[in-house]
């Protein structure tokens, strides 16, 4: 399989190839993300040694692992007795690299490293000696460690206060990709869809490379569903159970959160979040929140105040929002039709779309002229009462230069168009927003749709600027 987008990272990994010095390389990135396969294509000519970690295996069987793989790599005919622990284990890998010559890097890759350390195992302090005695010495090994718990990465290793402190040169938060990157993914494996049905099936499964690489060509949408999440063989069928399983110890809390998460599409503050999980307050939540922002499930967000405990922690895991929605509670068989003529499908459509929308900010800021501008982006509601007017921002970016962009965001299969009650509704929101908010900046309301608003009267006295789905698929080059 080609290896599609990943400009960035590639470019990064390749130029450690011509630096004259070690370098210890963290990559980590949600489930399926495409981890593995990056770092293999990358380095596909330098790899003399790959070992990945054995899910919920005991010491003995790691250990097992690590050196029979090492056993098949070092092919010269000569066994080695199997390690008892990982310092011997390491030095065996050690007297292996030096039989390689030559000045070329030497990549050592260990993969989904977290399964390595069971307890009390010293796989840590035997990766802290390895790197710090042995590769930290030589200008020609390339150290990679992979996981999907980036949680754990980030704590045991990139921040760890130890032996390891400060000893990864370079780390890699792999994304998923864009709705830029599944369009050519998709279109190498000849699927050629329009960029609503693109949209839509981003809006269902992500931009997660496992997921879309089941993609047949020749389906339309509703099929290609179907043959994900409906069938009797469907591929996506039993991924919830995997997902959280994978990556987390304690999985049962983190689904919960993301359940009760499902259930609000704009967010729940910590509190909320207690509430309706029954998770006591102190019983691990801050560790959970924190697991399930650096995998990339939940992001947390800051409202206008930007004051520490008012931020709201929102779902946008796409597959986790679909499962809870049209999967979770359901044993019947369906099919996509079905589903798309039911209520549900409706309400879900509107909060799929605002959450593409939310991660796709980037191409919306380079269509708007403000890519160069710092901003803050969020959801924005208030609850209205019997003498006050409530109101609900889909989009909000507010800028440095002194103005905010309040967003209607439409997923219609036509152009759009503005009645006059309509257009009354969309002038109250800007000044309950205002009046709330107590904003001196200029306001000013930007549609995204996904053919366009129609430019009637009311556009023309309403609407600043508008945007279409084409716009979240163009190319955002770094400014540096």
């Amino acid at each position: 399989m080609k290896l599609i987008g990943r400009e960035p990272e590639i470019a990064l990994l390749k130029g450690l190839l011509k630096k004259e010095s070690p370098e210890f390389v963290a990559v980590y990135g949600r489930r399926r993300v495409g981890k593995t396969f990056l770092i293999r294509q990358v380095y596909k000519d330098h790899i003399v040694f790959e070992c990945s970690g054995l899910h919920q295996k005991s010491f003995s069987q790691q250990l097992e692992n690590f050196w029979l793989t090492l056993q098949e790599t070092h092919s010269d005919g000569r066994a080695t007795l199997p390690p008892k622990t990982w310092l011997q284990a390491f030095s065996q890998l050690k007297m292996y690299l030096n039989t390689l010559k030559g000045p070329e890097k030497k990549v050592v890759f260990l993969d989904e490293i977290p399964w390595f350390e069971t307890l009390r195992s010293g796989f840590l302090a035997a990766l802290d000696n390895f790197w710090n005695q042995y590769c930290s010495k030589r200008e020609d090994i390339i150290l990679v460690i992979c996981g999907s718990a980036a949680s754990w990465i980030i704590k045991k290793i990139i921040n760890d206060k130890g032996g390891l402190h400060n000893r990864v040169t370079t780390h890699v938060q792999l994304m998923p990709f864009t709705l830029r990157e599944t369009k050519a993914f998709l279109e190498n494996q000849q699927v050629h869809l329009t960029l609503k049905d693109i949209v839509q099936l981003y809006m269902c499964v992500g931009g997660i490379p496992f997921y879309l690489k089941d993609v047949k060509a020749g389906k339309s949408v509703a099929q290609i569903l179907d043959d994900l999440f409906f069938v009797p063989q469907a591929s996506l069928k039993h991924e919830f159970s995997n997902l959280y399983a994978a990556l987390f110890n304690n999985n049962e809390l983190h689904e919960k959160v993301v359940e009760v998460l499902s259930r609000r599409k704009k967010g729940l503050n910590r509190a909320e979040i207690i509430a309706l999980s029954e998770i006591k307050s102190g019983g691990g939540l801050s560790l959970v929140l924190k697991e399930l922002i650096s995998c990339g499930f939940v992001k947390e967000f800051y409202p206008l105040n930007k004051k520490t405990g008012s931020q709201l922690f929102r779902l946008v895991d796409e597959y986790s929002i679909f499962y809870f929605k049209f999967l979770a509670n359901t044993s019947s068989k369906s099919s996509w039709l079905q589903i798309t003529s039911k209520p549900s499908y409706t309400s879900w459509l509107g909060y799929a779309f605002e959450n593409l929308c939310l991660k796709h900010t980037l191409p919306i800021k380079k269509a708007l002229g403000i890519h160069g501008i710092i901003t803050n982006e969020y959801a924005w509601s208030h609850q209205g009462n019997d003498t006050e007017q409530g109101a609900q921002i889909d989009l909000v970016i507010d800028r440095s230069d002194n103005c905010i962009n309040l967003f209607e965001l439409k997923f219609h299969n036509t152009e759009f168009e503005i009645t006059s009650d309509y257009a009354r509704q969309l002038a109250q929101k800007i000044e309950v927003f205002g009046s709330q908010t107590k904003t001196r900046k200029n306001v000013f309301l930007t549609f995204i749709t996904a053919f366009g608003v129609k430019k009637n009267k009311y556009y023309l006295s309403t609407v600043t600027n508008q945007l279409t789905i084409a716009d979240l698929f163009e190319e955002v080059k770094s400014l540096d």
